[in-house]
């Protein structure tokens, strides 16, 4: 039997949404084999903690992009949140202020900007350039004049990745309100983001023109090799995510708990450096700290707390993560965040 409530939102969000749904927000690619080593690569690095440190007090904050966040740990875009509860997006980011920690809003999102901004909390926009450039600049000013912090860049969606519906019953773009996505376009789409022409030729010109035309730091999503690192890097971007799009696009691609240290590596400290994928608990928070990253971020699971219980759901499950963390901290002997480098055993340091 589980105590932890993240254990349990999976479970409980199932009951709640349409199966359409559920079943978007937990497919992976293809054959799901991405999707499916995604946690468990983060459950198979060791620790060697550290003893006789002064744990009694545990400093778990931090800044990102600029901003003071009270743990490292950050809500990443997802769309179809209103499918889980009627305010969607703004209650995420409500429950993203009451925890200090930051909160990146899909560019599918069915919140508006303002009513984002007026929850307090510190966001960021993420975004797919569009074919047309021209056709990304309505919602990127929009964004920067609502009060975003900084501009994410999603540069591993070039195409839509293949997969697999669920065998009988009704997909998710026949299901789907208009309502729960897209409300920040310029101009009126179809319901599915197949609708949405993403550009093809992405380049390192496009960060800076992201940059230029926002005013907004810029962090580049799905960066999983050293060498991309780097040339976002010197391109401009202020960060980097490491990230496998939750392993909803190419299908076999290396889990991103393997990728942390060597994107590290790469960059040293010209860039903050974030990852997702697969962190369900605050210990795998600390491994991706202990590994060289600055922040995590999560999804599923705070979706499935959104479905299972509202802003409640997910003021539980944010501060759980954060309870996790402290404690796994003081048991690696970590009062501080930057005690965790060095703190992976030998031979984990790139992952097993």
């Amino acid at each position: 039997m589980t105590h932890r409530w993240l254990d349990q939102v999976e479970a409980l969000a199932r009951e709640a949404l349409p199966a359409a749904v559920f079943r978007y927000v937990a497919e992976g690619a293809r054959d799901e084999i991405s999707l499916g080593e995604a946690s468990p690569a983060w459950d198979a690095v060791r620790l060697a903690p550290r003893v006789l440190r002064d744990v009694r007090t545990v400093h778990t904050g931090t800044t990102l992009m600029g901003t003071d966040f009270a743990v490292p740990i950050g809500i990443a875009p997802m769309t179809l949140q209103r499918a889980a509860d009627p305010a969607g997006e703004v209650t995420m980011a409500a429950a993203a202020q009451r925890a200090g920690m930051p909160m990146v809003l899909s560019s599918n999102a069915g919140s508006t900007f303002a009513d984002i901004a007026a929850t307090g909390a510190h966001w960021w926009l993420q975004v797919y350039v569009a074919a047309d450039r021209r056709d990304s600049v309505p919602m990127l000013e929009a964004a920067a004049g609502s009060g975003a912090d900084a501009v994410v860049l999603t540069a591993d969606t070039p195409v839509l990745g293949t997969r697999y519906p669920l065998p009988g019953g009704p997909g998710i773009w026949e299901v789907a309100d208009p309502g729960w996505i897209g409300l920040n376009a310029a101009t009126p789409m179809g319901v599915g983001p197949e609708d949405r022409e993403k550009a093809m030729d992405l380049g390192p010109a496009d960060i800076e023109w992201l940059a230029e035309t926002t005013g907004l730091p810029v962090v580049v999503k799905g960066v999983l090799r050293p060498d991309d690192a780097r040339r976002c890097v010197a391109a401009g971007a202020q960060g980097v995510w490491i990230s496998n799009h939750g392993g909803r696009q190419l299908d076999q691609v290396v889990a991103t708990a393997r990728c942390v240290a060597d994107v590290r590596d790469a960059v040293g400290i010209s860039a903050e450096v974030y990852v997702d994928g697969g962190i369900r608990s605050g210990l795998h928070a600390l491994i991706a700290l202990a590994l060289g990253a600055d922040a995590v971020f999560v999804g599923r699971p705070l979706f499935h707390a959104l479905a299972a219980d509202g802003r409640h759901g997910v003021d539980r499950a944010l501060e759980e993560y954060a309870v996790e963390l402290v404690e796994s901290m003081r048991l690696a002997g970590c009062a501080r965040l930057e005690d965790a480098r060095g703190v992976v055993a030998r031979g984990f340091e790139s992952g097993p």
